[in-house]
């Protein structure tokens, strides 16, 4: 498997003669326990800002998009006097045109230890001034936040996935974790399954069936396992993999889905489960992540980044439409102890671009993709 880098100390490497390339922009240097990036517009001029997480700072904060990628990004504070946040979601649910912000924080591995706060945040007049929080709920560990439409009315939920049972103890953390959710406004916490064990770590929110109702994935101890919820407001339970997995997305080469998916908890590989009839077909395409924590996918690119020893950003392309092959390329080499990436295109060029935030190197980077030559 052939590596070069795509972003270097000259950003000037590409993935192929025919493919994208990168330059690499730092927005922010000092964002101790960087840990998750979120796109919204804040401000309602039509621009992605960026909502950044760190869990060893006590302010939320957004950067502001200044429309430009030679002109600085505005930093400003959410909300101050917060400990151990965690996760963040975002959505308009009150329809104002500036999302709604629901936090979880007070957050400790260990249940015993956590608190799982989860609050509600509301921009005041201007949203550059800091936003009101109210508490709606306590659940120990509360880990992962996502809004979705399950029920296919247009009406988002907010889904909180737990790390893990209120009575599990490292190392095995021998419990069934909760999955809930919550409607806005009411924000009474309705449990969705109890099925799950271990560690809960991941999930990603996905229209599977194509019907306009979203589904989620979860990677847990238990595995990959789907959750849908049917006409009848049942939800039902569809294991994908009994391999204990991390972090899981979802995309297609082709006409073909995949998940993409980082094993085992906090673990070394990237594997591609590609459909095949009634079973998954699970492929590892990379063993050399250290502590991997995000993964994303850019099309049919898959984008991992791991915050260990090397502490890198790589991407994997597939060689062809089966998707059995690919090919590994490293975005960021040392500078980017990616806890968490996304892709949007953050100066309206048409190309979707890659920004990641740090733990260990509490940085902040926006990827531009500068399209092909």
């Amino acid at each position: 498997m052939r590596i070069p880098t795509l972003v270097g100390a000259t950003c000037a490497a590409l993935l192929s003669a025919a493919e994208p390339k990168f330059v690499a922009h730092t927005i922010a240097t000092d964002l101790t326990g960087g840990y998750q990036v979120v796109v919204a517009d804040l401000n309602r001029d039509g621009r992605p800002d960026l909502i950044v997480l760190a869990s060893g700072l006590h302010d939320l904060l957004w950067f502001e998009n200044p429309g430009a990628p030679d002109r600085p990004w505005t930093r400003h504070v959410i909300a101050s006097g917060l400990n151990h946040m965690i996760n963040l979601a975002a959505w308009d649910y009150d329809g104002d045109g500036i999302p709604e912000i629901v936090l979880a924080h007070e957050f400790a591995n260990e249940a015993k230890k956590s608190i799982g706060i989860v609050s509600v945040l509301h921009h005041r007049v201007d949203p550059r001034e800091p936003w009101s929080i109210r508490e709606i709920d306590r659940l120990t560990t509360s880990h992962r936040l996502r809004w979705a439409d399950p029920f296919g009315d247009g009406k988002k939920v907010l889904i909180n996935a737990p790390l893990t049972g209120p009575n599990a103890e490292a190392p095995a953390y021998q419990d069934h974790v909760p999955l809930v959710f919550y409607r806005p406004g009411e924000w009474k916490r309705e449990e969705i399954s109890r099925t799950n064990e271990g560690v809960q770590h991941g999930i990603f929110i996905t229209d599977w069936d194509g019907r306009h109702r979203d589904a989620i994935l979860t990677a847990s101890f238990s595995g990959i396992d789907l959750y849908r919820c049917d006409k009848t407001g049942a939800w039902c339970r569809e294991e994908i993999s009994a391999s204990g997995a991390s972090d899981i997305a979802v995309s297609q080469i082709g006409k073909r889905r995949f998940i993409a998916a980082i094993e085992p908890w906090h673990g070394n590989q990237v594997v591609i489960y590609r459909s095949a009839s009634k079973r998954w077909n699970r492929t590892i395409i990379d063993e050399s992540l250290v502590d991997g924590h995000t993964i994303v996918t850019l099309g049919d690119w898959v984008i991992a980044g791991y915050r260990g020893t090397g502490r890198s950003v790589n991407i994997y392309a597939p060689d062809d439409k089966s998707g059995e092959h690919w090919t590994k390329y490293v975005l960021d080499n040392g500078d980017m102890a990616a806890a968490s990436c996304v892709v949007t295109d953050l100066n309206a060029d048409g190309h979707p671009d890659i920004v990641c935030i740090g733990s260990a190197t509490k940085n902040l980077k926006w990827y531009e993709n500068v399209g092909a030559n």
